[in-house]
């Protein structure tokens, strides 16, 4: 007997252009808001620390100042550019909400003027850029003792040292540490480096000579000698 062919019919899908067309739709968008978001540029910049630096100055250092796109700024590249400058100590940033960027930096203090030139708690010379003119001048060579003075003046407190006008090496044959301070209230201070923490009791020393100037030794013996000639 002959077999009888048994036709199949194959059900063809159709096509579901709804779901196609809202597929490319999807993506599209996600694609138009992930590129919205890469271009969207840096909305505010804070600054944190500086008391030299302006913050223009910094903005423009980190290379910021045209607000470039919020995602694509690199804090490795900024960190870089701001601790290129002698004045900056430390450097930290962070990114926050609302393309809000901070950047908190740490200076180094200005010591005194050296050389005709600022030198700051790091123990470099600097171009006095920000015209600081609230620290004591040197009047001679340090070199000597150069490091010891970088290490010990650091540990001066700011209200002191605004109160000292010049600052002159005098080394004698028992101390090569010894400086004396010219006051800006006419008053002398002798000190060695290793004393030098006594300096910041400059006040309540003051205080006590009710209104008389004279001659503070801090080096050896802290005494007061008072000079007549002074008002």
């Amino acid at each position: 007997m002959a077999t009888k062919k048994v036709k199949v019919k194959v059900k063809k899908k159709k096509i579901n252009l709804k779901r196609i067309f809202l597929a490319l739709l999807v993506i599209a968008i996600i694609s138009l808001l992930v590129a919205y978001f890469i271009h969207l540029p840096v909305k505010n910049i804070y600054i944190i620390g500086n008391n030299l630096i302006p913050d223009k100055e910094i903005i423009e250092i980190s290379e910021l100042d045209d607000y470039p796109p919020y995602i694509n700024t690199y804090f490795t590249d900024i960190k870089k550019n701001l601790l290129a400058n002698d004045y900056l100590k430390s450097v930290s940033i962070e990114r926050k909400l609302l393309n809000k960027i901070y950047i908190k930096v740490e200076e180094y203090r200005p010591l005194a003027i050296y050389d005709e030139k600022l030198l700051l708690s790091s123990g470099t010379k600097v171009d006095n850029n920000y015209n600081i003119d609230y620290v004591p001048y040197i009047v001679n060579d340090i070199d000597k003792v150069y490091d010891n003075f970088i290490n010990a003046f650091s540990k001066v407190d700011n209200n002191v040292l605004t109160k000292i006008s010049h600052i002159e090496y005098v080394p004698n044959e028992v101390d090569n540490e010894r400086f004396i301070f010219y006051m800006v209230d006419d008053n002398y201070v002798y000190i060695t480096l290793t004393k030098i923490s006594k300096i910041n009791k400059y006040n309540s020393i003051v205080s006590e000579l009710d209104g008389k100037k004279g001659i503070i030794y801090l080096d050896s013996g802290d005494y007061v000698e008072i000079k007549g000639w002074h008002k």
